[in-house]
């Protein structure tokens, strides 16, 4: 069944969670980049991520890709990681309507807590909330628990899942979700600010 959203603005921001990487955090450039400066030159782009199991997808050896995937997780802080073009801006608006809830499939909510607060300056600390779950699964749960019913998801077998529990997911389009569903999908933070504010 096709989902769709409220329009002119009409997204409640105290019902409105995001997922972190791949929506937030442009994670896969730098996954791309430190592979680069630790492995040497490679012709892969950010359009050759076609899926979540990067060795399926990218012909670099897994210890690599195993290591590089754990220092995102363990030192965003740390790294050069950019949020996605007009995701500050977005967020920081939306923040003076409501605290932001993130909810993320990491295992640690520190690290990636501190990137947050520094990227989102502009926002108090105090308003802007993550959870991790471990496992992409358990974010039904989480989002049940603040009374989240839309969700900005990159991981299409999560956009299912939450449908699945009454959830409306609203795809944020990436090369590694490109196949048919039934959301509502955006393709940049200018597109999700308009089902936002209505503009």
């Amino acid at each position: 069944m096709k989902r769709t959203l409220p329009v002119n603005g009409g997204l409640p921001p105290e019902r409105l969670g995001f997922d972190i990487d791949g929506v937030v955090a442009d994670i896969m450039t730098t996954f791309l980049d430190l592979a680069r400066e630790q492995y040497g030159p490679h012709p892969f782009t950010l359009a050759d991520i076609t899926t979540f199991h990067l060795e399926d997808c990218l012909d670099l050896p897994s210890p690599l890709i195993r290591r590089l995937i754990r220092e995102l997780i363990d030192r965003p802080h740390e790294l050069p990681i950019r949020p996605l073009p007009a995701a500050v801006e977005v967020l920081t608006r939306l923040a003076r309507e409501a605290p932001l809830v993130f909810v993320t499939a990491r295992d640690r909510a520190e690290p990636i807590q501190l990137w947050l607060n520094r990227v989102l300056a502009g926002v108090p600390p105090r308003d802007i909330w993550v959870m991790a779950t471990g496992v992409p699964e358990a974010k039904v749960r989480y989002l049940h628990a603040h009374a989240i019913e839309y969700f900005v998801e990159d991981r299409l077998e999560t956009c299912f899942e939450l449908a699945r529990a009454g959830i409306t997911p609203i795809v944020f389009a990436q090369p590694w979700n490109r196949r048919p569903h039934p959301f509502p999908e955006v393709h940049s933070w200018p597109e999700l600010a308009a089902l936002l504010f209505g503009e």
